[in-house]
């Protein structure tokens, strides 16, 4: 199936002046001493294998004596630059366990694993090639999504954070049918909503392992939330089905979930409030997403074919002329948005009509 929703390969999208212009005026481009080139450069690597002997993909490399040291330092200050000020008076403390590089995908990351040397804690963050529609993804999650985001961007470099959680074909295939029925429950409830979110803001390609599912201990349950963590088919295809989570058929046991467990009107009224939390941050964040979405429109982050397969879609399915006339990807993402806050707008007037007559 999914080889007939997209494109085999994507390519990479430059940076351009204007969108490293917004980089640089909300602190994501800031100059780092490593390149993802940088990484490339090693020697070898061993495959990594899970729990149950599967390949995981990924490999973990090493480099020549002579490359590592610099090499080692230069990404210990990449995680201070990250996570802290940048100060160096950290950088004793830290040490690389681990350099790992996933053979799989597009973006073809490299995973860096920091220890404190004092109590083995440790965090990840992952180095790409920078890619200007995936950088849109990023900051349309940053700002519009409930999560926040962490990343850098220098020149053909991007550094991003690692997000914490089960990725959700793990989740799905050893942890899911262990769920209690208000677990379940509220599972269905986050995929309608997070689902109704990737179709808004036209996140493709969210297969079970390009989302993670997050459990937070209350104090008499477990809440679940749903997070992105790829960002590669952020508005790039030309077919709607690709922004649909539900379509993909590593996701079916999700859809089987709320088909179970939630009414056709608790499945709508979720996507109504998934979209009206949409609207209010559209509203309170309107400055930094117009300067974003003035970006996004201006740069070209798809083929023309995919442009104009994706407006005639979304234009059968809105009826919303402007969706027709949108000369770019950004475009389309702009209106959808407009859409969505058009609507919420229309409906918050109705009721206070309503309410005073």
């Amino acid at each position: 199936m999914e080889d007939k929703l997209m494109s085999r390969k994507k390519p990479t999208y430059p940076i351009n002046n204007t969108l490293k212009e917004y980089l640089t005026k909300y602190n994501r481009e800031i100059k780092i001493p490593v390149f993802y080139e940088d990484l490339l450069r090693f020697s070898g690597g061993i495959n990594i294998y899970d729990k149950n002997d599967n390949d995981t993909l990924w490999i973990s490399v090493y480099y020549s004596e002579f490359e590592r040291v610099e090499l080692e330092e230069s990404l210990k200050k990449v995680y201070t630059i990250l996570h802290s000020d940048g100060s160096e008076s950290m950088l004793p403390f830290l040490k690389v366990a681990a350099i790992d590089y996933c053979t799989f995908g597009n973006s073809k990351p490299f995973r860096i694993k920091i220890n404190n040397i004092y109590n083995d804690n440790y965090t990840y963050f992952y180095v790409k090639k920078a890619d200007a529609s995936r950088v849109y993804g990023l900051d349309l999650e940053h700002i519009l999504s409930p999560n926040r985001i962490n990343f850098l961007v220098y020149k053909d470099t991007l550094i991003e954070e690692h997000i914490v959680g089960i990725p959700g074909d793990v989740f799905i295939s050893e942890y899911l049918d262990k769920c209690d029925d208000v677990g379940k429950a509220q599972l269905a409830k986050e995929f309608v909503k997070f689902n109704e979110r990737c179709m808004i803001l036209l996140l493709g390609d969210m297969r079970s392992y390009n989302y993670v599912v997050i459990p937070t201990h209350d104090f008499d349950h477990i809440k679940y939330k749903i997070r992105a963590i790829d960002f590669d088919q952020q508005c790039f295809e030309g077919n709607y089905k690709v922004y649909k989570p539900h379509i993909f058929k590593e996701n079916f046991k999700m859809v089987e979930l709320v088909s179970s467990r939630l009414r056709d009107k608790s499945i709508e009224q979720y996507r109504e409030e998934e979209r009206a939390v949409l609207a209010k941050r559209i509203i309170t964040s309107k400055n930094r997403l117009r300067r974003l979405l003035k970006c996004m429109s201006q740069d070209t982050i798809s083929s023309e074919e995919n442009l104009h397969n994706l407006r005639g879609q979304l234009y059968e399915y809105t009826m919303d002329m402007k969706f027709r006339r949108a000369q770019s990807m950004g475009q389309i993402v702009k209106t959808a948005l407009a859409f969505v806050k058009r609507n919420y707008e229309d409906v918050s007037m109705k009721r206070i009509m309503q309410a005073r007559y």
